[in-house]
């Protein structure tokens, strides 16, 4: 099966998440941002890849019971619930609403569906800090992770990355046993590794296969800046695997297993994991500075294959070509061109776009790299300083997200007669409804007249926005509508 075919069958290939997944069940799940925030600024100075190149020198282990014996106890089960909440009219109104029009408000019927997800996670330092997936945790109102020893505890979202697919989440405890990074750029095509993860909801489970390739791109993250070059395995993985770990034949963390290629949703031998080196770069990132400091060369490129290097005429039959070279990156201000081929950077291979894509993205803006192309036959080295996705050379701040934003309505001041014809002081109205924590957890709609958050009376849409910003848990909107007699509660949380 080609790499095309494969992509026809990768609609269910997230493994994990806030979809319901019973037994032998399988959702299909989508990646988007989690608006998370940061809870601490300090660096994850205690974690770094170790090199494991010198132990193959050495006789391997016959089976993989030590191996086992480390990690599973460093791999946790994540369970999450989302509330999805619609409205509608009531039976028995529907041919009202059609013989009235959209303009009159009837009463809303509202139904609440939690959605319940599994997948697992590795603990990454004893304090209860915890890699996984971005997906199994994305927009989920609860997190709850159950250790290997049983006990379970609430987990909090740190950040996330999904261009990635990773996220850091942590639990209030200390001394707990963590895994030990491993070099993956060390991974070799062909060696044993483990993957261990909870699949099916089955806790503690351990599987063995090989590498069977590395610097897979497989079109599964649907980000603009998303970076792929998943290390591809045949250890059998199925749906609750996400977040798990994949380890070399030590018991050494080398990726974090993401997504399966499969026509039935569960394993066929195709699984994928993020490469340890990526998934550290991440976590470091996101406690230290709440964003992942991505460096960007500033080109659009795709991988040479023989069809491309007939049409384009190149002198090499392997490398990353240059299609577009972006006004003032950091290609462009070194020199490069359109038409050429990056060959190395820092004196790594360049073969694929995977291959390029995990070696940048573990830079940053400002950081310095050796780029090797191949132009019309000459090789040519050029020194690019990396610069962040707005062209800029300093790290990237924490994205704030406005309150309105977040919460996915535009407001104005409620009209003063109006509020008057009501008996309330003061308020503001809701003007539009888009896609946030409103829509996604209310039936509120559209005219809705905001007169108190949680008791604290509204003055006007300055005060509002104040309020909110500092809130955090459930909150509690109390309003009325101008159609619909009586008072309205809305409660969510931030």
């Amino acid at each position: 099966m080609n790499l095309k075919k494969i992509a026809m069958y990768v609609g269910a290939a997230f493994l994990g998440g806030v979809c319901t997944l019973l037994l032998f069940g399988v959702s299909q799940l989508s990646i988007f941002n989690v608006g998370d925030e940061v809870t601490e600024n300090s660096a994850v100075t205690d974690i770094r890849p170790i090199s494991y190149a010198d132990a193959r020198n050495n006789a391997f282990p016959a089976d993989f019971v030590e191996a086992s014996a480390k990690v599973m106890p460093t791999v946790v089960h994540i369970a999450t619930k989302t509330t999805i909440r619609t409205s509608s009219v009531p039976p028995g109104m529907e041919m009202w609403q059609e013989f009235f029009g959209p303009q009159w408000q009837f009463p809303q019927q509202e139904r609440s569906n939690v959605r319940q997800g599994a997948g697992s996670g590795v603990i990454v330092q004893p304090n209860g800090y915890i890699v996984t997936n971005n997906h199994v945790i994305k927009d989920a109102d609860e997190i709850t992770v159950t250790l290997h020893d049983q006990r379970s505890f609430t987990a909090k979202v740190i950040g996330s990355d999904p261009n990635t697919d990773i996220a850091l989440i942590k639990i209030d405890i200390d001394s707990l046993p963590v895994v030990t990074f491993a070099n993956s750029d060390d991974v070799r095509v062909g060696e044993w590794v483990l993957a261990v993860g909870n699949p099916f909801n089955l806790n503690s489970t351990v599987t063995a296969g090989i590498v069977s390739a590395k610097g897979r791109n497989i079109n599964i993250l649907q980000q603009k800046y998303a970076i792929e070059a998943f290390i591809q395995t045949d250890a059998a993985i199925n749906p609750g695997n996400s977040g798990g770990a994949l380890t070399n034949a030590l018991g050494d963390l080398i990726g974090i297993n993401t997504a399966i290629a499969s026509p039935t949703g569960s394993y066929s031998g195709y699984g994928f994991a993020v490469p340890s080196n990526i998934v550290l770069k991440i976590i470091n990132d996101l406690r230290e500075y709440g964003v992942v400091q991505r460096g960007f060369i500033g080109v659009s490129i795709r991988t040479v294959d023989a069809e491309l290097a007939k049409s384009k005429s190149l002198k090499v039959s392997k490398g990353v070509f240059i299609e577009e070279v972006q006004p003032n990156g950091a290609a462009d201000k070194a020199g490069m061109k359109k038409d050429d081929v990056i060959i190395k950077v820092d004196n790594i291979e360049t073969n694929s776009v995977g291959d390029l894509q995990e070696i940048v993205g573990r830079r940053a803006p400002g950081d310095k790299v050796s780029v090797l192309v191949n132009r019309n036959g000459n090789e040519k080295t050029f020194t690019l300083v990396l610069t962040n996705k707005d062209g800029g050379e300093n790290l990237t701040e924490k994205p704030t997200i406005d309150v309105l934003e977040n919460l996915g309505i535009s407001i104005k001041n409620a009209d003063v007669k109006t509020l008057k014809t009501l008996g309330k002081p003061s308020g503001v109205e809701v003007t539009a409804i888009q896609q946030g924590v409103i829509q996604k957890h209310t039936n509120m709609r559209v005219g809705f007249i905001i007169t108190k958050v949680d008791n604290t009376v509204v003055k006007n849409t300055d005060h509002f926005a104040e309020i909110m910003k500092n809130k955090s848990g459930g909150v509690m909107l109390e309003g009325v509508y101008t159609t619909i007699p009586g008072v309205f509660y809305y409660a969510f949380g931030m």
